[in-house]
């Protein structure tokens, strides 16, 4: 066998010790199945063997899911077309009865898990008689295959709430929500916790001690299902009765694994299991065979994991970590990032012109840190942290540091101010980086002697929970800037993607659009509650108007009237420009002075202003929300288009990860370039055309998505030369 290796002790308890080589975690593909299958046949037909117990020869954990590439495979045909639901049930039904015969082998087997356990390698462990984990704050289990667009097809939905019930299963599997080892025992989905490095040998003590353990609670005559299951059971059914309208409300009917999870569950649950995985086969290829999985699949998943392993990093510029950072600004943006490069190990020195500013800045560091105390933060991890963040007003603090980020008030002259002031202690070999969101990197870079050591690093509020960072290059941004860059987003865990330089960049241009076309459907007297309802049902996180309110009408209006005094007739006006400037000179600024879009009352709940029928008139004639929810999704794509036609974008791949995880793009299409992708460039091009003549040129298609419709091309696959690279 390459994948497990196969052991008999002397009590003949045989341990299957799995390793798939070259890989950092193991996962299930074609050579392990192969494997499998054969340790099942010989732990079966093997007298001598009397249990066996399924282990982790990697440090890394036990198992994840399935291998991808293998996955992948299964979704394409010699032709290029995606196979019938029915060829997928083929290759995926092999996995679920091959879990099902080793729980029906005739022999009791215990699985020994050390570390993460989840997908495919937490279903295998729940084919296992008994489940015993070490205890460690690292280890998770769980069946999160719904966060990319699946749902557990290796008998986990049918397993797991026969063991906890159907409600509290359902909770899990529909958040994808993970166990640690003491809930995971709470809720008797593992036997017994150990402590760390001691579940090998607890899973030999229980099959010695249990040789005629063989059959699993769901064999056995008269099993009940925790909780009550069934079409007569009033708990099941309040419990599937109010699954459904739940999950609709939250996937605003977008997405496919949820909808099939519920139905597996539901038809599977009073069968025999032999039946039962039939039913969750045949749910989960007709979910596999939809272009909706794989595109999140490629973005939530591969593409995240490939740039977070520096897919986009220089390969022959040496590792660069940040030991020390020199962090200009200590308000909201500056201490968030100040935050976690403290908790990454980093020593931080919090600069702001201000003494009580800085002050502020680490107070919350404190803060953030204090509301994990409990959750894998002690008091002892806590004040190492602090004292690694030195709040000051003195450049020479920042004397030592490897690394800058600036985030300074957006105004060029101050962040030029400032700039200078730093290569004056530092000099201009050091790495420095802009966190700004929309004023462009080359100019910015002027105030640095070196300007191929300056470099954009834009994150996104609040940084301690976005996990998105945009690495802007300059015009003379070089290698080494570029790798320093990745190196710290990787140190905080990050995921980058990297753009050209550009007003507004890559996400805050393309996220822009949705704001600005939620208030000229304002304008034009568009009902506000129509509009907010219809950009949710797009999937997007909150309506336009809603977003805008947070993000702030003010600053909005600011930096557009920034870009005309630096544009000048190269400014490109808006039909929301103003709009915006009407709702500023009204005093509606947004959720930050307690009314905009929306008003705020105090102790009360937000919603939308009556206000707005008096400032935009309400229009006698309304559009359908189809026609509303179309112009909030073009306007978004059209201006991701244009920044890969332009060469802001240089790859798909950083335009898919940086919509979802920047501004929330609908994540069931996989992105606004998987979306186009799927529906067709020439489909994209007709609605565009149709727009364009219905509400004006910002619908206009690109040269490029014009030629890659004649050609047939996609971006995903070669595509024409671009226009204007």
């Amino acid at each position: 066998m390459e994948t497990i290796r196969f052991d008999i002790d002397a009590d003949g308890i045989a341990t299957l010790t799995i390793d798939v080589p070259g890989q950092s975690m193991n996962v299930i593909g074609p050579d392990f199945l192969a494997d499998l299958d054969a340790a099942i046949t010989h732990i079966a037909s093997e007298e001598g063997i009397k249990g066996a117990v399924i282990a982790s020869g990697k440090d890394s954990g036990f198992m994840a899911g399935m291998d991808l590439k293998y996955f992948g495979s299964m979704l394409a045909s010699a032709d290029g077309q995606r196979p019938a639901p029915t060829a997928i049930f083929d290759n995926v039904f092999v996995l679920n009865q091959l879990f099902r015969r080793l729980e029906t082998a005739g022999k009791p087997v215990a699985c020994a898990i050390e570390g993460t356990c989840v997908g495919g390698g937490f279903e295998l462990a729940l084919a296992c008689h008994r489940r015993f984990v070490g205890d460690s704050p690292k280890t998770q289990l769980g069946l999160p295959e719904i966060l990319i667009g699946l749902f557990p097809g290796g008998g986990g939905s049918q397993r797991l709430p026969r063991i906890m019930g159907v409600q509290a299963s359902l909770m899990y599997m529909l958040q994808g929500k993970l166990f640690r080892p003491a809930e995971a025992a709470m809720l008797k989905v593992v036997d017994g916790v150990v402590p760390q490095g001691t579940a090998l040998a607890a899973a030999k003590d229980w099959v010695k001690a249990n040789p005629t353990a063989t059959t699993q609670p769901w064999d056995v005559k008269g099993f009940k299902v925790p909780g009550g299951a069934g079409g007569f059971n009033p708990a099941f059914v309040q419990t599937m009765a109010g699954a459904l309208p739940m999950t609709l409300k939250q996937t605003q009917r977008n997405m496919n694994a949820p909808i099939a999870l519920l139905s597996a569950v539901y038809e599977g649950i009073t069968l025999p299991m032999d039946r039962a995985i039939r039913i969750e086969s045949k749910y989960f290829a007709k979910v596999a065979a939809d272009p909706q999985a794989s595109n999140m699949i490629r973005t939530l998943f591969v593409n995240k994991q490939a740039a977070e392993r520096g897919a986009r990093r220089p390969k022959d510029e040496p590792k660069a970590p940040t030991t020390k950072l020199a962090m200009l600004g200590a308000g909201m943006m500056g201490a968030g990032i100040a935050t976690v490069a403290a908790q990454a190990g980093m020593d931080v020195v919090l600069f702001d012109r201000d003494q009580a500013y800085a002050e502020k800045g680490k107070a919350h560091v404190e803060a953030v840190l204090a509301k994990r105390l409990g959750r894998g933060m002690t008091p002892e991890k806590m004040a190492a942290t602090l004292a690694r963040v030195t709040p000051t007003t003195d450049y020479a603090a920042l004397a030592g540091a490897d690394f800058v980020i600036e985030a300074v008030f957006e105004d060029v002259a101050i962040k030029a101010e400032v700039t200078k002031q730093v290569e004056a202690v530092l000099g201009a070999d050091t790495i420095f980086g802009s966190n700004t969101s929309t004023l462009p990197i080359t100019k910015l870079a002027n105030a640095w002697s070196k300007p191929e050591n300056f470099i954009g690093v834009h994150f996104f509020s609040p940084v301690e929970k976005m996990p998105l960072v945009e690495i802007i290059l300059g015009e003379k941004t070089g290698p080494a800037a570029i790798a320093k860059a990745l190196d710290f987003v990787a140190q905080i865990k990050k995921t980058p993607i990297v753009v050209h330089d550009s007003r507004g960049f890559y996400t805050s241009r393309s996220f822009g659009t949705y704001v600005q076309e939620g208030a000229e459907l304002v304008g034009e007297g568009i009902n506000p509650a129509l509009i907010e309802n219809a950009g949710k049902q797009l999937g997007m996180p909150t309506g336009p108007l809603a977003v805008s309110d947070e993000v702030s009408i003010e600053l909005g209006v600011k930096i557009m009237t920034a870009a005309k005094k630096e544009l000048g007739d190269a400014y490109v006006p808006q039909g929301s420009d103003d709009i915006m400037v009407k709702m500023v000179e009204a005093d509606r600024l947004g959720r930050k002075n307690g009314k905009g879009w929306y008003d705020y009352p105090e102790g009360g709940k937000k919603h939308l202003s009556p206000v707005l029928g008096e400032l935009f008139p309400r229009a006698d004639a309304q559009p359908d929300v189809e026609e509303v929810k179309e112009r909030l999704l073009y306007r978004q794509l059209i201006e991701c288009a244009r920044c890969f036609e332009e060469g802001v974008l240089e790859t798909p791949e950083d335009g898919d990860i940086g919509a979802i995880f920047g501004w929330g793009f609908a994540p069931y299409t996989g992105g606004p370039f998987s979306h186009m992708d799927t529906v067709g460039i020439a489909h994209v091009v007709a609605v565009l055309d149709r727009l364009a003549a219905a509400h004006g040129p910002r619908f206009a298609p690109t040269a490029q998505l014009r030629e890659m419709a004649a050609n047939g091309a996609t971006f995903y696959r070669p595509v024409p030369s671009r226009a204007a690279a």
